[in-house]
């Protein structure tokens, strides 16, 4: 269960991801040096750094430069508002140098991360189990959670679609092949006894950039598409979709996750004492997410425009955050899952990955006692 301040479950609610039998790498890259300062930040509430830390990560000898990677986008909210308020900074400390990476797609943050451009990132479960499997157990661990939620399978009225048995014969899109969503719809068509037409099926399954897909939607050459939000309410609004399935429905307690925070396994063991600063730094401002969601998504999309140049509808960000959960909480149990139905599709190679070493929740767990927050589960 999710954990708040005050020791309550979350209210139940992505994603862009990854890796496959082959990956569709998109978007640029794009660096941003320093702390991002959002023009709603300072004095309107937004989350500051303060507090005692059980470990200064400015007591280092000589300055340490964290390299940190996101996605501008909301399902990517504990980033983006954590770097333009100053809250990992302030919590990170005068020794330690914020660098930030904004990425489009979790292939390219994995490479980066591979690279050792970046130390740390905020990113999907399936591109992390992709790079934990590609690299043996050895590039990456999982620190703490991120998102719940955001991820639904929008149809087109005109299609016909009432439940999965309508899929037959029917053209479909994901985000990305083996990524997190592409993952959810593949299961979910062989729950359903169907199977897609590279398998001897009929059901059209076409890896597309979330873009493509809405105006594919619009031009009435896809029947449906299961994607993360905002897109997802983008199809609702803007397409005339509706929903035939939110993700939630198919995880115990509506609980899966969306967005994970992971770090190198290197700066993990040389620079536990910054890992634990930037956790701190998390939680405090999912805290103020979830005290203040107004001027949350506010900051969020201030720097969604300032990023992209383009912000989202407010009626769009209203919805799309209506689906998500903003937690610390990993949901260890979700990723697993999703890890068993990506072999099951062919995507994790031919030998089932040992996934016991994803996770280290040491410092989490630390930081949540410290706080007086409920440990979570591994």
């Amino acid at each position: 269960m999710f954990a708040r301040r005050s020791r309550r479950t979350a209210a139940t609610g992505q994603g862009n991801d990854v890796n496959g039998k082959r990956l569709l790498v998109f978007g640029a890259l794009l660096a941003v040096g320093g702390a991002l300062v959002a023009a709603c930040g300072g004095d309107d509430g937004a989350p500051a750094g303060t507090g005692t830390t059980a470990v200064d990560a400015s007591s280092s000898a000589s300055k340490v430069t964290l390299r940190l990677g996101y996605f501008p986008n909301i399902t990517h909210a504990q980033a983006v508002i954590g770097v333009a308020s100053g809250t990992f900074q302030a919590e990170l400390g005068s020794n330690v140098r914020l660098e930030t990476k904004i990425f489009n797609a979790g292939p390219a943050e994995i490479d980066a991360l591979f690279a050792g451009e970046i130390d740390a990132g905020f990113i999907g479960p399936s591109p992390a189990i992709n790079g934990y499997v590609k690299s043996n157990g050895e590039a990456l661990r999982v620190v703490a959670g991120g998102a719940s939620g955001g991820a639904l399978f929008i149809v087109r009225p005109e299609a016909n679609i009432n439940g999965p048995k309508d899929l037959a014969g029917k053209v479909l899109a994901s985000p990305q092949l083996g990524g997190t969503q592409d993952v959810a719809l593949r299961a979910y068509i062989a729950a359903a006894g169907l199977k897609t037409r590279e398998n001897g099926g009929k059901v059209t399954v076409q890896p597309l950039a979330n873009a493509d897909t809405l105006t594919r939607f619009k031009q009435g050459k896809l029947d449906g598409a299961w994607v993360p939000e905002p897109w997802a309410t983008r199809l609702v609004q803007e397409a005339n979709g509706k929903v035939l399935v939110d993700e939630k429905a198919l995880w115990p307690r509506g609980q899966f996750a969306t967005t994970n925070l992971i770090v190198s396994t290197k700066f993990l063991a040389t620079h536990p004492d910054v890992v634990e600063a930037l956790i701190r730094g998390e939680i405090k401002t999912i805290q103020f997410i979830q005290d203040k969601p107004e001027e949350a998504k506010k900051i969020v999309n201030d720097e969604i425009a300032r990023i992209t140049t383009a912000g989202l509808a407010p009626a769009v960000i209203d919805a799309a955050w209506q689906n998500l959960d903003f937690t610390w909480d990993p949901i260890a149990s979700s990723l697993r899952k999703s890890a068993d139905d990506a072999f099951a599709l062919g995507f994790l190679g031919s030998k089932k990955p040992d996934l016991s070493k994803i996770y280290d929740l040491t410092i989490l767990n630390r930081v949540l006692a410290q706080l007086n927050l409920e440990a979570v589960k591994q």
